[in-house]
């Protein structure tokens, strides 16, 4: 199979999740509606594969996240993840045994998040109705996530009875604080759109008849954009918060190595010597 025939293969849809690949634009759509797009191993996997094969893939210069219907994401699924199928002679699913979850949230939801964060394309959130638990996540590891105004962006775990998962504990304190977050984890409230925006925990917050257009705006401009620069910036902006300055120079350094070589840093320096704007290519 060829390299193209590889990654076309992690773009297949799968059961609850529409994955396309439109232009430069791949787009991942979780679709359980009736769920609120709750999110179950196979979709996991799904997006994981998908996210991975984008960051090798030249043609992809942009990601899109975004939920069928009412909702974006409703959380993990509960039901799923805490009962295994009837048995043979049909008597009622029983819970895993102890330690299932530890084994297997680190190469699911606990690899995913991650992935989203640092994938070399830049990722677009489209949230309208709930984003919860994993769904509040991946809103927050998205390089940018536009939400309507009416969405709620929630933390559910103390109100089930249990703790954190797929980074919550990591990535809540450190876009809204150690207070903040005290809220949100321990206290379970759930912020509006509008709310969200005013605490920096999304991109931009824009009434519901809106969203469509905001998100697609900024999706034409990212993928139009100087593909390896800014994924080499996402990069930077990653790293800088565990780096010395020092660390972060010699990081810098490589990057303008690497984003100087492009045929965009060529072009760009066209644009600005034409006094046009630059056409990049994504290479």
């Amino acid at each position: 199979m060829s390299d193209t025939g590889a990654l076309d293969a992690a773009y297949a849809s799968v059961d609850g999740l529409q994955i396309g690949l439109r232009g430069p634009v791949l787009h991942l759509v979780l679709d359980r509606p009736s769920k609120r797009n709750a999110l179950d191993d196979t979709m996991v996997t799904g997006l994981i594969g998908a996210i991975d094969a984008a960051g090798r893939d030249e043609r992809v210069r942009c990601i899109v996240l975004a939920g069928a219907g009412d909702h974006f994401c409703g959380g993990a699924d509960l039901v799923v993840r805490n009962a295994t199928p009837p048995t043979a002679d049909g008597a009622a699913p029983r819970r895993p045994r102890v330690g299932s979850i530890q084994r297997r949230v680190p190469s699911l939801a606990h690899r995913l998040i991650p992935l989203v964060a640092s994938v070399q394309v830049p990722v677009v959130c489209r949230v309208r109705g709930w984003a919860a638990g994993i769904g509040f996540h991946l809103a927050l590891a998205a390089d940018f996530t536009v939400v309507a105004d009416d969405a709620r962006l929630w933390e559910p775990f103390t109100e089930r009875g249990f703790t954190p998962d797929s980074g919550g504990s990591w990535l809540v304190p450190r876009f809204v604080g150690t207070v903040r977050a005290r809220e949100l984890l321990l206290l379970g409230r759930a912020l509006e759109g509008r709310e969200a925006a005013d605490w920096g925990v999304v991109h931009l917050a824009v009434p519901a008849e809106r969203l469509d257009a905001e998100v697609a705006a900024l999706v034409d401009r990212l993928s139009s954009g100087p593909t390896v620069a800014l994924g080499l910036t996402k990069w930077l902006l990653a790293a800088s918060p565990s780096a010395s300055l020092d660390d972060q120079l010699q990081n810098e350094a490589l990057a303008l190595e690497l984003s100087s070589r492009t045929d965009d840093f060529r072009e760009g320096l066209a644009a600005f010597r034409d006094k046009r704007p630059p056409s990049f290519e994504g290479r």
